[in-house]
């Protein structure tokens, strides 16, 4: 039983983590010290589930037992987990960012294509008549699928942008139970 701990933090729509010990936090495979190692998959599933439901910026609370304790590897973890989630925080923001760009460009082109067309129906000869019917179904192509690049697709990655962000700006307190 945990009584040490303020229940209030639990109310507040933290994330409490209980851990055996520290490698909870890290992957089982990757036997390198606390600030390098990999992190597991089971945390950041359970941080993504708990993340979807919390404030904008929640602590990351993990409990661990007394006896456990060591506060030069809880300076250690906190330093890794916040580098972690800081990064992924910024590569999922350049993803989004290149993925909106090549959506305008293709948007672009798209319309571009579509704008030629006209030009190209002035021309009798049978190489223009080729391109037409090539342009056409190429203009609409790139005019839809730029747009759909553009919010649909970059829409879809903003779940793991939101869950980098929050994450990236959590505080991290460790307690004993």
């Amino acid at each position: 039983m945990i009584t040490n701990i303020n229940s209030a933090k639990f109310r507040e729509g933290n994330i409490s983590i209980v851990l055996d010990s520290y490698d909870d936090v890290f992957s089982d495979f990757d036997p390198r010290h606390y600030e390098v190692r990999a992190l597991s998959d089971d945390f950041l599933l359970e941080c993504k589930k708990a993340a979807l439901v919390k404030k904008d910026k929640p602590e990351l609370i993990f409990l661990i037992p007394k006896k456990r304790r060591n506060y030069a590897d809880e300076v250690k973890i906190k330093k890794r987990l916040k580098e972690y989630f800081h990064k992924h925080f910024n590569e999922q923001k350049r993803g989004i960012k290149k993925l909106r760009g090549l959506g305008v460009f293709w948007f672009a082109l798209g319309a571009l294509a579509m704008a030629l067309m006209p030009f190209l129906l002035e021309y009798e000869q049978f190489v223009y008549k080729i391109l037409i019917i090539m342009a056409e179904p190429a203009g609409w192509f790139f005019f839809w699928e730029g747009l759909y690049m553009f919010f649909i697709t970059a829409k879809d990655k903003k779940p793991d942008y939101d869950f980098y962000k929050k994450m990236s700006t959590s505080e991290i307190h460790f307690y004993d139970y």
